[in-house]
């Protein structure tokens, strides 16, 4: 049996090789998606300066189920709601060592419909 550490652990080793080939720059910034059991977070990160430029979430909504699809939609419309409002329109997606099904795909694609182009 695999338990919660070993699967974070994991987790963390893909994500750490998904790092070590894309980097968000000034132009083109990094979208970043965390999910844990009970909400979803997103970020959009400028890695040359360190800095973070955009975030949402399902605690920022405070919302009680964030842990759902409905909720993964609504953080992804936010996050490109906001970054066009900073005038971001292109960033690159870091889906965090998660796989790109589920909550992190719903989230991906609620911020393409919203406009951000990655």
């Amino acid at each position: 049996m695999i338990t919660k550490t070993q699967k974070n652990q994991k987790r963390t080793r893909i994500h750490d090789r998904i790092r070590k080939k894309l980097a968000g720059s000034e132009e083109r910034p990094r979208l970043s998606v965390y999910r844990s059991t009970a909400h979803i977070y997103a970020q959009i990160i400028d890695d040359a300066q360190g800095k973070t430029l955009v975030a949402a979430s399902t605690v920022e909504a405070k919302k009680k189920a964030g842990g759902n699809l409905a909720s993964a939609k609504e953080v992804g419309k936010a996050v490109a709601d906001k970054a066009k409002a900073k005038g971001i329109t292109q960033v690159v997606f870091d889906r965090g060592g998660y796989l790109y099904h589920g909550r992190v795909k719903a989230l991906a694609e609620a911020a393409r419909e919203a406009g951000l182009k990655f």
